[in-house]
């Protein structure tokens, strides 16, 4: 295999493992004082469920990248205008919500981008063996 479909099979990987990892540091706030561990824990699962939402969908883009990549890039462009109106309504500043977007949301368009990339890579590749 060239190496440009070796990196361009890993790169979504990786930045998809990294954008799962940031959205589950968001679970840390389910530990509070007042609460007994059980809850606490509980909350922390709770907080926990798109993580692992986006990790099945990693899964998929795994074995089959066409379907995966057109579900990342549709779960960015959906939840983007999601984000950032509940994000405008909570702080009124464009640039804060839009940045808010882009940490959130951006880096799964680019994975969905990058796995059906790579999808048409590999057929192609495939078509000149």
């Amino acid at each position: 295999m060239k190496r440009s479909i070796i990196v361009i099979h890993w790169i979504p990987r990786i930045i998809c493992m990294l954008a799962i990892l940031f959205i589950s540091m968001f679970a840390a706030d389910a530990f509070a004082p007042g609460l007994t561990i059980w809850q606490q824990i509980g909350a922390f699962l709770m907080h926990l469920i798109p993580s692992f939402i986006l990790l099945a969908f990693l899964i998929v883009a795994w074995k089959w990248e066409l379907i995966g990549g057109v579900i990342f890039t549709a779960i960015g462009v959906v939840l983007s205008p999601l984000i950032f109106q509940h994000n405008y309504a909570m702080n009124q500043s464009v640039s804060m919500s839009l940045s808010i977007v882009l940490m959130i949301t951006f880096p799964f368009i680019v994975v969905g981008v990058l796995f059906i990339i790579s999808h048409f890579m590999k057929k192609k590749q495939l078509l000149k063996i």
